[in-house]
């Protein structure tokens, strides 16, 4: 064989190798889903709880900061796990 043949046969070898993906298990995606899930239900409580420290006074501070940890925490967990 001449050397440019083989060169392209090698080069395209090659390139149909970098094409094939990885398999992953469905163990790996669950815990992948699951890690997303957490991180935006805690995300989402942090967030809520900051906003709601701006808001408010005294007493009601502390309500907004509660409130704001509950309904961040419901909005990251419907955000994260669809």
């Amino acid at each position: 064989m001449k050397k440019r043949t083989v060169t392209v046969v090698i080069c395209a070898a090659l390139a149909l190798s970098a094409c094939q993906s990885q398999p992953v298990s469905h163990s790996v995606i669950d815990r992948n889903a699951e890690f997303g899930c957490v991180a935006g239900t805690v995300g989402g409580a942090i967030v809520g709880g900051m906003v709601g420290a701006t808001i408010g006074a005294g007493t009601g501070q502390i309500a907004a900061i509660g409130g704001g940890i509950g309904v961040g925490g419901v909005l990251g967990n419907r955000l994260a796990c669809r």
